[in-house]
């Protein structure tokens, strides 16, 4: 009988080779049993890739969507926060400065006109809050602040009444400054410093958007802002001395206040509508990236029982191949003969 046998140094090249290729196939599985993939994609696909390319970049699009969606419900949430804060400021001013005013006391209505500044002051606030960077209330114009400081409001106002000499006049110039279009000088034009002519875009799903197009140049607030913007010229000394003009004003700025009250509860009403469809594509987005990564799955997950099966038998050989890796390596003469 003839027997084939090989010098030792290609006994040791091939043991190391053996041992390679089963390290090799080791920290494949390794790698198929804790991340759950295949680690020859090209051979789970058939060498087709259309397919999980097509699913990736759905799968890249339903991310991005994420993202814009959640930044569209920050800023709508924001926005309806917002309007909840000053309406909860409203809430008991417009009753108070109609009361003040109707009692005839100068004391009551003083204090009265100066909850009313202050309480003008933080809605200004409000409105121009930044949220991730963005003013939710300024348009288009997300970077820029929307309104001008209160003081610098006032002081338009108080140039526009300069000539006025009761306070029917003073109510006349107000309504008119507020309500005034772009372009009529008014509050659009002087205290408004964000952009309404594109709008507020968000891309939220495939093919659909949703359009926030609501500011603070807003007419609901300008008539919430109006009534307090009265009160504000009362307390900073308008008509000081005259009970009678003080007492109108009063009254015509708490009925401007909670009228202008109501009309935030409509446009409150018209950010829910954006929030819940955003809510509902953020929903079905989900449901379509969960879909989406199923079929992925399906393409290139590794079975882990197979895995796992795989990894243990070659780890078995590995270890079998150094237990004969050491015994030749303690090979003698003296044991051979």
């Amino acid at each position: 009988m003839n027997y084939v046998s090989i010098g030792d140094m290609a006994q040791s090249f091939q043991l190391r080779q053996h041992n390679t290729q089963l390290k090799t196939t080791l920290s494949q599985l390794t790698h198929e049993v804790v991340s759950g993939v295949k680690q020859d994609i090209g051979a789970a696909v058939a060498g087709d890739f259309t397919s999980l390319s097509g699913l990736n970049r759905s799968l890249s699009m339903m991310d991005s969507y994420k993202v814009v969606s959640t930044e569209a419900a920050l800023t709508t949430d924001t926005m309806q926060q917002t309007l909840g804060v000053i309406q909860s400021l409203s809430d008991d001013v417009g009753t108070t400065l109609m009361s003040a005013a109707t009692n005839f006391s100068p004391t009551l209505l003083d204090v009265s006109v100066t909850d009313a500044a202050q309480k003008f002051s933080t809605i200004i606030s409000a409105l121009n809050t930044n949220v991730a960077g963005r003013y939710v209330f300024s348009g288009a114009a997300t970077d820029t602040a929307p309104l001008a400081d209160p003081a610098d409001i006032l002081a338009a106002l108080k140039t526009e009444i300069a000539g006025a000499i009761s306070a029917d006049d003073v109510l006349t110039i107000i309504d008119d400054w507020f309500a005034a279009p772009a372009g009529g000088g008014g509050f659009v034009d002087t205290a408004y410093r964000g952009d309404d002519s594109l709008g507020l875009t968000f891309r939220i799903a495939d093919g659909e958007t949703t359009s926030i197009d609501s500011s603070a140049s807003d007419p609901r607030i300008r008539d919430a802002l109006k009534g307090f913007a009265i009160a504000s010229l009362m307390a900073d000394g308008l008509f000081a001395g005259d009970q009678q003009a003080r007492s109108t004003l009063a009254t015509a700025s708490g009925e401007r206040i909670l009228s202008g009250n109501s009309r935030l509860t409509a446009l409150a009403a018209d950010i829910g509508a954006k929030q819940g469809k955003i809510a509902d594509t953020q929903t079905r987005n989900q449901a379509e990236s969960t879909a989406l990564k199923l079929a992925r799955n399906d393409l290139i997950s590794a079975d882990p029982y197979e895995s796992a099966t795989a990894l243990e038998a070659v780890n078995t050989q590995l270890e079998t191949l150094y237990t004969l890796t050491s015994r030749l390596s303690r090979l003698s003469l003296a044991d051979y003969l």
